[in-house]
């Protein structure tokens, strides 16, 4: 599915269905039920269930230096919304002018004659309009006085936790990839472009790649059992100075084969490094790889990131890390 981006550009037989509104980062299991009771409204009107959303962020825009990474890209978000159901997504080019609309002009203007909606669903903690005056009551008597129909998608819980995607963030940020993967549904990804490093992990009989150009929230440091798939669908996008956006060069072929793979995310301290790096050590996998997408979805968090007192100790812990790793993929 390819998102929308211009309303002038949005077909008819898209109108006249039912609309979800929201960030929806991270698309987790709160935003599953929300596109199951989006789909079953849309049937209930006759039209298509519409996802509406916001590239970049309110946030980015509005408070940038605040904005928190995202947890997903939009071609990701769109393929997940797609799969969950959602018949078009929308991903509105987010400005201030947007911003700045009042709630009721949103509602008469895009939702209405935009979109001549028939029914909307949203979350409990739904905001819109300027200064988030909206709220889910405002829009439903929005919805009451203009004969649409309204339900608010009740909230999903994880081990006793609600599933939102601030929880998700903060989870991610802990390196918890287990419990994130409970509330996504699904493992937690990055995607990136393999970038030259130091060399030594060829040295040492474990070639890893280096994951560059990240552009969603990373895990916190540790060492990972993941998977991971080069060539990946999605060509991560790198951002100029001038804000707008381009892509790498250099492009693999598209590729469905996912390997498992130990990730150290972190600074190397055995060797007096201590910058951040994402190393892929793809099991198995042989092949220059240079300046090719790569994607990895993050399992479980195999340990701390240590330092070793000699070459040896750390070839031995790796040795481990790469047979947990492979009990964990399989």
């Amino acid at each position: 599915m390819i998102p929308f981006h211009n309303l002038n550009d949005f077909p008819d037989w898209l109108r006249g269905g039912a609309v979800a509104i929201g960030n929806f980062d991270g698309v987790h299991l709160g935003h599953a039920r929300l596109v199951e009771r989006l789909r079953v409204m849309a049937k209930l009107v006759g039209g298509p269930a519409v996802v509406f959303t916001f590239d970049p962020s309110p946030t980015r825009v509005l408070r940038p230096d605040a904005a928190p990474e995202p947890l997903l890209w939009l071609g990701r978000k769109v393929e997940i919304l797609a799969e969950l159901g959602a018949d078009a997504v929308f991903a509105y080019p987010t400005d201030k002018h947007f911003l700045g609309m009042e709630a009721r002009d949103f509602f008469d203007g895009i939702i209405r004659a935009q979109f001549d909606a028939r029914a909307m669903v949203e979350g409990p903690n739904f905001f819109f309009g300027r200064n988030r005056s909206g709220n889910v009551e405002v829009l439903r008597r929005f919805c009451a006085e203009a004969g649409v129909k309204f339900e608010v998608a009740e909230p999903v819980e994880v081990g006793g936790q609600i599933v939102s995607s601030s929880r998700v963030r903060s989870l991610v940020m802990a390196g918890r990839l287990d419990e994130v993967g409970a509330m996504l549904g699904r493992p937690y990804r990055i995607r990136g472009v393999v970038v030259r490093g130091a060399g030594r992990g060829a040295k040492i009989g474990y070639p890893t790649a280096n994951v560059g150009q990240i552009d969603t929230l990373l895990p916190g440091k540790g060492i990972y059992a993941a998977r991971a798939r080069v060539g990946s669908r999605h060509t991560p996008c790198a951002e100029t100075a001038d804000g707008t956006r381009s892509v790498p060069a250099t492009k693999a072929p598209t590729t469905d084969i996912w390997q498992p793979a130990a990730v150290s995310l972190g600074p190397n301290p055995t060797f007096d490094e201590g910058g951040i790096k994402v190393e892929a050590y793809i099991i198995g996998f042989q092949g220059d790889i240079y300046g090719q997408p790569i994607e990895v979805d993050f399992l479980a968090r195999l340990r701390d990131i240590e330092r070793f007192g000699s070459v040896d100790a750390l070839l031995a812990q790796m040795g481990r890390d790469v047979a947990r790793t492979i009990e964990i993929c399989h």
